[in-house]
């Protein structure tokens, strides 16, 4: 019993915070800013009354005293703008009156403008942004999910690119502002908020994501990104990223599908780099997509079903067949299959045609 109103207790909690916020790509203005613009607007506009008014103060009538002060220019100009004026001090002359019904009213008008006008740009500002937000949503399905924009995931990201996914179909969750509008300048999505939490990756339309890569700081934040985004999709392709080896079994007993460990791959490039310079160099042309040559995976064609991997016209690296990854020397690889996929090495200007 007591379970089970800790677990109504969690509920409500969960109900009562804010959710996280979606940040989506765009040059719209801040509505604070827009605010600020509007209102200095109509402090310029003011000050200019102001003035018109105190260089033809003599053509006007107060009931109060016989000439008018800064003050009762001011005070006139305020009454005038907001209001039709409480007819105390009014314009008696000719010319104070044609510049009141050619120039103050106009200014009057364009006053009353920006103060509704900022109101009510505020209020579509908030409406569009809504609007955009469940139309992003409706449309969100077998995308990719960054978890972390730190170098790992803007890497991750501009590989992705690179590779011809769409902007539009990544989503970055990090908890820097930051880091969030980095990608939002890349044309991604973002959301802000903490990848371990079910609400964020909810926010993130996880669920319905094809792909997620996990490109946290620290491994143990990578261990439980990777349970809960398992728990909430269990299709979904996971590529978590740790730092250390030993971290590598519990991500893949998280749910995570591949596994890379960037201390060990960054100490295996020295090493190779260390004892053959030139080798490094062409493992680091491999990973640099869009760069020299790059690693390809692409469907078998006619022309290959039957050959070996070594009698391609193009280097083929391993063959994938069905869920097995197989070496261009394994034996089971007796010949290509039109089913099969091909990881072949080819010039960056050739992957791009």
């Amino acid at each position: 019993m007591s379970s089970a109103r800790a677990s109504q207790q969690a509920e409500a909690v969960a109900r009562l915070r804010p959710l996280p916020e979606l940040r989506l790509p765009g040059r719209g203005s801040h509505p604070l800013r827009s605010v600020l613009t509007r209102v200095a607007a109509a402090i310029a506009i003011l000050a200019a009354t102001v003035v018109l008014v105190y260089l033809d103060r003599s053509g006007y009538r107060d009931t109060v005293g016989p000439k008018l002060t800064f003050i009762d220019c001011l005070y006139y100009t305020t009454v005038t703008l907001s209001t039709t004026g409480y007819g105390d001090i009014v314009p008696a002359t000719e010319s104070a009156r044609l510049v009141n019904a050619l120039v103050i009213t106009p200014l009057r008008v364009m006053f009353l403008i920006i103060l509704v006008g900022t109101t009510l740009e505020v209020l579509t500002e908030r409406t569009r942004q809504e609007w955009r937000q469940a139309r992003w949503r409706n449309h969100m399905d077998r995308h990719t999910v960054i978890v972390g924009f730190g170098t790992k995931g803007r890497s991750a990201a501009t590989t992705l690119l690179r590779h011809g996914t769409p902007a539009k179909q990544i989503v970055v969750i990090d908890e820097q502002p930051k880091a969030l509008a980095e990608a939002n300048a890349l044309g991604l999505a973002g959301v802000l908020g903490d990848g371990t939490r079910n609400e964020v990756l909810v926010r993130a339309e996880a669920a319905r994501a094809s792909t997620i890569v996990i490109a946290t700081q620290r491994d143990d934040t990578a261990v439980l990104t990777t349970l809960t985004a398992r728990q909430l999709n269990p299709r979904a392709t996971i590529v978590a990223s740790v730092r250390e080896a030993e971290n590598a079994p519990l991500v893949r007993q998280s749910g995570a599908n591949t596994v890379i460990i960037s201390s060990d791959a960054a100490g295996q490039l020295l090493g190779v780099s260390t004892v053959s310079p030139q080798v490094g160099e062409v493992v680091i042309d491999l990973l640099s997509y869009g760069q020299g040559m790059d690693i390809v995976e692409r469907p078998a064609e006619r022309a290959d079903v039957g050959l070996s991997p070594r009698a391609c016209p193009e280097p083929v690296l391993a063959v994938v067949r069905g869920s097995r990854l197989l070496r261009f020397d394994d034996p089971d690889v007796d010949g290509i299959r039109l089913t099969d996929r091909l990881v072949v090495v080819r010039t960056a200007r050739a992957a791009r045609t």
